[in-house]
């Protein structure tokens, strides 16, 4: 299923591949690996509450600014994990992790095969990058927060992702 238009870089036009999921909707499987380049499905994220902060690189400032963001926001929520999702190489990841100090969120890669993206519909088909979202997955893999930044450059509502996992989670 591909969305024209369903999100922009610089008020360009872009198409999104993949389904537009919504609050209570089936938290969708997929196929990525962690910096040790071991796979991760959904299963494999434990069946607690997670936030997958998913951003089109790390080597961008909104993306940095929004992984290390929930960097810190991951040492107030120990009932919380909190997965950074992009097409970066888990090799770049290791070592932005390294070099900005980002010990608290999980890295995963989608580079092989794009099973995140196209699963959660965060795919921008003419660039082959993820597309800025999160989603809030419950203990019952449902989804309780959902956010497709428009404007691909634009921070996601903190907040709001950050209250949704505080109140499932207890």
């Amino acid at each position: 299923m591909e969305r024209p238009g369903a999100t922009t870089m610089k008020g360009g036009p872009l198409t999104l591949i993949g389904p537009e999921l919504k609050a209570g909707d089936a938290a969708p499987d997929f196929a990525a690996v962690d910096t040790g380049l071991k796979p991760v499905d959904l299963a494999k994220t434990g069946a607690g509450v997670r936030i997958f902060s998913v951003v089109p690189s790390l080597d961008t400032p909104v993306c940095d600014m929004q992984t290390r963001r929930f960097n810190e926001e991951a040492a107030k929520l120990p009932n919380v994990k909190i997965y950074t999702i992009s097409m970066d190489l888990p090799f770049a990841m290791k070592r932005w992790c390294g070099a900005m100090g980002v010990d608290k969120v999980e890295m995963l890669s989608d580079h092989r095969t794009g099973s995140f993206g196209e699963s959660y519909g965060t795919m921008i088909k003419d660039l082959r990058i993820e597309s800025r979202a999160i989603f809030v997955v419950d203990q019952a893999n449902k989804l309780s927060y959902v956010e497709y930044v428009k404007e691909v450059a634009d921070h996601p509502n903190y907040d709001a992702a950050l209250a949704a996992a505080k109140s499932i989670a207890g």
